[in-house]
């Protein structure tokens, strides 16, 4: 695989700058207070109806049934976001330098910022973006310091030295392989990029120029191994369905079919296929905060590997899924983790995965839920569609 080589930039830099008129997270008024729960007008509203005979029941309409629903969550709350409801949210990340100063992506070209911790966010723009007839879906977010990337489909890739005031637009290859997918800042001008092809670059300079990790795409690879006995790699399509990464530097990814998953370790030359040792297909897989992997199927069962490492031997844990499929795994400590899914599925274990709870005051959320984040220990978010954002209470 070749590597990729970016012309030099300096007259052509294009930068991701803020709203001339935009105000700044401290002058948005509280996005997670509604306005239909205004505590004084509630107040008067009950008030008024104590007035009332006694048999006449308090109806309340069903936006405020759900929002009182929602309130009930026992260590989340809902973040009311100033975006089209369609948006899909995908990807966030926090300035180690800067604690609660973090940014927030998604589908339709959504980019949001928030200097509160995550309390309330605004939009930024993208200039560069917005010159061309291209609706972005930014999928990836990563800082180290100072420095940050972001990633996006179509090909696009952002960098900032300065905790993300400024984004420069980095030009890459007409020829790299599929989607970007992934990166992960790993230090001083460095990052680490994947594509949904398995190609996994690296860079030390900033971007000017990327080195490739691994010497063939997955799908050069399962052509020759196909015969190795990888049930379903004749009908792989060449893309990874999800992609995942440990503290240290492994990879896992699902393909695009569910039918078997790949690994990869930093030094080897290949992606390595395993079957899949459960009858249901894949939807997701992960690292466990002990180091050991999780595994989602479709249909909401949830499994984890035997021990630690990469394994292909997996127990399957009892889940109250309702039926919904389990789309993610966020851990906020070795005992402690977090599985969101479809139709507000929120589950939650205390025992490192031996048991799960569900959070039914989740279960009147109207969205799918994607993705669980935990910053740290004390920050967390789940990030879901038509604009869902959850925020950990603690």
């Amino acid at each position: 695989m070749a590597s990729l080589t970016s012309p030099t930039f300096t007259t052509n830099t294009r930068c991701l700058q803020r709203p001339q008129n935009s105000h700044s997270p401290s002058q948005q008024p509280r996005l997670s207070q509604r306005p239909e729960l205004n505590r004084r007008h509630f107040i008067s509203q009950t008030a008024s109806l104590s007035a009332l005979p006694l048999l006449s029941p308090l109806i309340l309409n069903p936006q405020q049934a759900n929002a009182a629903a929602e309130d009930s969550l026992s260590e989340w709350e809902r973040v009311y976001l100033p975006i089209d409801p369609g948006v899909v949210l995908l990807d966030i990340a926090f300035v180690p330098d800067d604690p609660n100063h973090g940014f927030l992506l998604g589908t339709r070209q959504t980019i949001m910022e928030t200097k509160d911790g995550g309390n309330t966010w605004v939009q930024r723009s993208i200039p560069s973006a917005e010159d061309e007839d291209f609706n972005y879906r930014f999928n990836s977010i990563s800082f180290k310091g100072k420095e940050g990337w972001i990633v996006g489909k179509p090909a696009i890739l952002l960098y900032t030295a300065d905790s993300g005031e400024t984004w420069e637009r980095i030009p890459l290859s007409a020829q790299l392989p599929g989607d970007m997918v992934y990166i992960k800042a790993t230090g001083e001008k460095s990052a680490e990029m994947v594509t949904d092809e398995g190609a996994i670059y690296v860079t030390s300079n900033r971007g000017y120029n990327w080195r490739a990790a691994v010497q063939e795409s997955v799908s050069a690879t399962l052509n020759r191994t196909v015969s190795s006995g990888i049930s379903g790699a004749s009908y792989y399509t060449g893309t990874f369905n999800t992609v995942n990464r440990s503290p240290n530097g492994n990879y896992v990814a699902v393909s695009s079919r569910g039918n078997f998953y790949l690994t990869w370790e930093p030094g080897q030359a290949f992606w390595q296929p395993h079957n899949r040792a459960i009858a249901r297909r894949i939807q997701n897989m992960g690292w466990r905060a002990d180091g050991g992997l999780w595994l989602l199927v479709r249909g909401g069962g949830l499994y984890l590997s035997k021990g630690t490492g990469i394994s292909e031997e997996f127990e399957e844990i009892p889940v109250q899924s309702r039926g919904f499929g389990i789309l993610d795994v966020g851990y906020r400590s070795k005992e402690e983790a977090w599985a969101a899914g479809g139709s507000g599925v929120l589950l939650r274990t205390t025992n490192g995965g031996k048991t799960w709870t569900r959070d039914k005051a989740a279960d009147n959320i109207a969205a799918n839920l994607y993705s669980v984040k935990f910053i740290d220990d004390k920050k967390g978010f789940v990030l879901g569609n038509d604009g869902v954002l959850l925020r950990y209470l603690g």
